[in-house]
């Protein structure tokens, strides 16, 4: 017994110096909390012994595209459970592989007719992602105190930008007719050194000698594009407009470019100030944005290949998206044959690429699966370095912070991102007296336990004990909490902790939570984080189109269709162009919502159509948005014409969709494909009532969520 009370003791003295620890945690940020990567340009904490030899293949497989003499792309999979660190393994990727390589990543698609373009548009956003670099500035009118005249700056370009200034130097170099010339050889001389000195060498931006050096060198690029692969279809014209992106400093003009590259129709003036061609109104968008990606592959042939990742593919899966997963077969391999010098990555669960399989031709399996990784769990012993990483973050050891038997319960779970999880809701419960989903163990009442000699016994009696004394001190550490922090409570009657407070029956020692009690707490969380992430993603660079947010919408409907019956169509005008709209019957009444992000003719010509059907249909109520970021539409035009008729029309109403409607919107569309995709782990049935009781003011919950917040 001399033993058994020593070990007691130890365990007592334990328990007490958490207890001072607990009163630093509701101080200080969880560092459990961060367990996602949403992609591969966040920084999060990054243990590399985790998957080191899965990363040293990936590199291996980067080599062979970069060695490939035909430069012909190639596919691989990233083969891990939910939660495992896929798209971690691509923040990986990208911090070490950024400075050199293009690396452009793609959420899952979501429309089936607009896979390639989709994905383009998620390119353009990765191409806006900027790298962090180091600058060699040699200038021998520079301060002599300087070493031999070099200055070593930190900044910052876009990764298109790299891109292009990378290509535009071999392309230049091998142009006789321009090396030849005076104002060429200045060129190359300013460029030697470094390539992106290209954004500052050329002459201030606006002057006459800037227009110049830009025009001539635009000219020899076109020149060069023609001669090695041909002037028709779209490329050429793509080309141009890449080339006059990067000549720009101006943000305004060089958000014009962006929409221009996204095949957007700008207004006639906006066009000619940045002077490029708008687009015709019947481009055909999937060809388009095929020759688009094939451009920047074919401009990454003088450069490093491309690193293309398709991510949170899950929800393809799923009976409703059968039709997307289709499409998305076919448009990886329209990109694994038509864009050169690329890894394409494809991160799926292992279920998944079984489903896949199916659909996809046996060439788009064979080409997507040239080289497969596999990530499996880390040992317990590599997890518990991940824990211990983040816990010094804070200024505390691991094992100060839980017990033996909470850090086993920790280590136990299914993946990293689940060991995470846990941590952080031991972290919760210490800090604020959260309680747990899910309790230890499951252990008799004190009264039942019977205390003998036996060692067996004996380890059996101080293992409850034990427990007991752990539940009971966490419960006083909590109460006493406010005075650990010198603050008194006001009203000392109401702070009299009595027996049944620390009771183990009444704090879910002998009966665990069901971790559906917790949902309401874990989705509330989950909107409230989300948001703060949306808030700060809102003022990002965004491709904002029609048929992305249509198919937002689909898979909010989809989902709304388990609490009520809501038939789902479209509206059509014959051969005429509308916007991309649902017809939703819901309880007899038809509601058609419909996206309308185009500029210029387009916009004008379909909103036009669109009125005429508010006219014809007048039992059916009819919403028309448009994202508030777009380039408005002026006063006096034929556009804002039909946007004033749109809105006087009794069964019409013109949507401005602004910030907080904006969140919203993706706000709901995220919970359902974070659900899906298991980032979120719940069950949809239950989070998406809390959600519509969260946004009962939202219009689109107004229409869809009735049942919900009635």
């Amino acid at each position: 017994m001399a033993r058994y009370d020593a070990q007691f003791t130890y365990q007592l003295y334990r328990q007490f110096q958490q207890l001072q620890t607990m009163s630093q945690l509701s101080t200080t940020p969880n560092p459990f909390s961060s367990s996602r990567v949403d992609n591969p340009f966040q920084d999060h904490l990054d243990f590399q012994e985790i998957y080191a030899a899965e990363f040293a293949t990936l590199k291996s497989v980067l080599l062979d595209v970069k060695n490939d003499p035909n430069q012909q792309s190639k596919g691989a999979l990233v083969i891990g459970a939910a939660g495992s660190g896929k798209t971690h393994l691509m923040m990986r990727l990208a911090k070490e592989f950024l400075k050199t390589n293009r690396l452009l990543f793609i959420r899952h698609p979501n429309n089936a007719q607009s896979v390639i373009y989709h994905t383009y548009s998620r390119i353009l956003e990765s191409f806006a992602e900027r790298v962090p670099h180091q600058e060699q500035d040699r200038d021998q009118n520079r301060d002599q105190n300087r070493v031999q005249g070099v200055e070593v700056k930190k900044l910052e370009h876009t990764q298109l930008e790299l891109l292009l200034s990378n290509s535009l130097i071999k392309i230049l170099c091998s142009r006789n007719k321009f090396i030849n010339t005076q104002k060429g050889r200045d060129i190359i001389a300013a460029l030697e050194n470094n390539s992106l000195s290209l954004y500052k060498r050329l002459g201030a931006d606006g002057t006459q000698r800037n227009r110049d050096n830009w025009q001539s060198i635009e000219k020899y690029i076109n020149d060069w594009w023609t001669e090695r692969y041909t002037g028709a279809g779209y490329s050429a014209t793509i080309l141009k407009g890449i080339i006059r992106f990067c000549s720009y400093t101006d943000s305004g003009k060089k958000e014009l470019v962006r929409r221009w590259l996204a095949g957007h129709e700008l207004e006639g003036e906006e066009a000619a100030s940045i002077g490029l061609e708008n687009w015709s109104e019947d481009l055909s968008r999937e060809e388009f944005a095929l020759e688009a990606i094939g451009v920047f592959g074919r401009l990454s042939t003088l450069d490093e290949h491309l690193i293309i990742v398709f991510d949170q593919l899950e929800s393809l899966g799923l009976e409703q998206n059968r039709d997307v997963l289709n499409s998305f077969g076919s448009a990886v391999k329209e990109i694994l044959t038509y864009v050169p010098n690329s890894l394409i990555i494809l991160n799926l669960f292992p279920d998944r690429w079984q489903q896949f399989q199916s659909f996809f031709d046996s060439s788009v399996v064979d080409r997507v699966s040239q080289y497969t990784i596999q990530l499996h769990l880390p040992l317990e012993t590599k997890l518990k370095n991940i824990l211990a990483l983040k816990s010094q973050s804070i200024g505390l050891e691991i094992d100060t912070l839980f017990t033996p038997l909470e850090l086993g319960d920790i280590l136990k779970q299914k993946s990293i991102r689940a060991v995470l999880n846990r941590a952080a809701e031991y972290y919760r419960s210490k800090a604020d007296g959260q309680p747990l989903t899910q309790a230890i163990v499951d252990l008799p009442p004190l009264s039942e336990i019977t205390t003998n000699t036996s060692d067996k016994n004996n380890n059996t009696d101080f293992l409850a004990r034990f427990e007991l004394l752990e539940t009971t001190v966490r419960k006083i550490a909590n109460l006493l909490l406010p005075f650990a922090q010198g603050e008194i409570p006001t009203n000392l009657s109401s702070f009299s902790p009595t027996l049944d407070a620390i009771n183990p029956d009444l704090i879910g020692l002998n009966t665990p939570l069901q971790g559906a009690d917790l949902v309401p707490d874990i989705v509330t969380t989950y909107l409230s984080q989300t948001r703060q992430n949306l808030e700060k993603e809102y003022d990002q660079i965004t491709v904002i189109d029609d048929y992305d947010d249509l198919g937002k919408l689909k898979a909010i409907v989809n989902a709304f269709q388990q609490f009520q019956n809501i038939e789902v169509g479209q509206i059509r005008l014959g051969k005429n162009n509308i916007p991309e709209n649902l017809l939703l019957t819901i309880n007899h009444q038809d509601w058609a919502i419909a996206f309308l992000q185009l500029g210029g003719n387009a916009f004008t010509t379909r909103i036009k159509n669109f009125n005429e059907c508010v006219h014809q249909l007048s039992s059916t109520k009819f919403y028309l948005i448009r994202d508030s970021r777009l380039s408005a539409i002026k006063p006096g035009t034929v556009g804002r014409e039909n946007i004033n008729i749109l809105k006087n029309a009794d069964n019409g109403e013109f949507i401005l969709l602004e910030r907080e409607k904006r969140i919203n919107f993706e706000l709901l569309y995220r919970l359902i494909i974070d659900i899906q995709e298991q980032d979120l782990e719940v069950d949809l049935s239950k989070a998406l009532p809390i959600a519509a009781r969260h946004l009962r003011d939202d219009w689109l919950v107004q229409i869809l969520g009735k049942p919900l917040i009635d």
